[in-house]
């Protein structure tokens, strides 16, 4: 998801996202912690999906 498409969520929408996101970023961390999976590249896309979230609703929290 783009941060255009992002903008247009709601905080509500924006806050369900980014749990999903930390839920996704906790299971491929203990995925990778036990060697099911060699995907550490995308580790630090989600880190980066986490912090773009963040910063829309943070943006959205200081415009109201």
């Amino acid at each position: 998801m783009n941060k255009d498409e992002m903008r247009g969520k709601d905080a509500a929408e924006l806050k369900q996202e980014l749990e999903s996101v930390l839920r996704a970023h906790f299971a491929l961390r203990m995925q990778v912690a036990t060697q099911q999976s060699n995907k550490t590249a995308d580790l630090g896309k989600l880190r980066r999906d986490v912090a773009r979230i963040k910063t829309i609703m943070r943006e959205k929290a200081s415009q109201a």
